[in-house]
């Protein structure tokens, strides 16, 4: 008999902050969302509901995880209230990749001060981690771990709602499609874009196993394709 699992997997990236706004690496540093950011997650909110919550039937539910980092708990938070205050699960494993030493400095600091080695991680050559980085196998590991675990906890009248960052859900989607087999530099897919979403779909395979895939990747409300999205507030 094939194992429980919902409906399908939402990986959302938390709204702008003043550090994406200034092209700061933001890592494991704890961020809050500037104005721009709160009102795109409410866009967001309401598109999410609006395409994937009020077109189920009115019975289905959906489970809310989100990092716990406080920019990617508001960005959860936003959709949680337009859902009348459903629960949200905070869950470390879904926590942004941490690049160590460089957490916190503008991308531009970098270059001028690390030339060689911020060409490398540009270049996806692993420059980074004599900074004290945490490897992308890790974040892909411990993301696909919550993945899991998370999306066995229902069964198909669920949708499971994943609110997390750029770096964790590239790495995480990569390592859960077996990309990085193919590309070990886990550079397959560009960055997400902020308040912009991801959704997978299960297909049950033979062996009673789940095999999880892409429907939908950077996808956002369609207020994201003006330029209101970034217009200062």
């Amino acid at each position: 008999m094939t194992a429980q699992h919902v409906r399908s997997i939402f990986l959302v990236r938390h709204g702008r902050t003043s550090y994406n706004a200034a092209h700061k690496l933001q890592g494991q540093v704890d961020i809050p969302l500037d104005a721009v950011g709160q009102w795109q997650v409410r866009q967001t909110a309401a598109a999410l509901k609006d395409l994937y919550v009020d077109r189920r039937p009115e019975t289905d539910e959906r489970i809310i995880v989100c990092s716990d980092l406080s920019r990617a708990h508001a960005t959860a938070q936003a959709f949680a209230d337009v859902l009348d205050g459903a629960e949200v699960h905070d869950d470390p494993r879904v926590r942004e990749r941490s690049f160590g030493d460089w957490d916190g400095h503008a991308v531009s600091e970098l270059a001028e001060r690390y030339p060689e080695d911020f060409r490398s991680w540009m270049e996806h050559r692993g420059g980074e981690m004599k900074y004290g980085a945490e490897a992308k196998e890790h974040v892909g590991e411990r993301g696909v771990e919550a993945l899991r675990d998370w999306s066995t906890r229902a069964g198909t009248d669920t949708d499971l709602f994943v609110f997390s960052h750029g770096a964790w859900i590239a790495q995480t989607l990569q390592t859960l499609l077996g990309i990085t087999a193919v590309d070990p530099t886990f550079s397959t897919v560009i960055s997400m874009r902020n308040a912009h979403w991801v959704r997978l779909v299960p297909m049950d395979e033979p062996d009673d196993t789940i095999r999880w895939r892409l429907m939908d990747y950077n996808h956002g409300p369609a207020v994201a394709d003006t330029d209101e999205w970034e217009r200062e507030r």
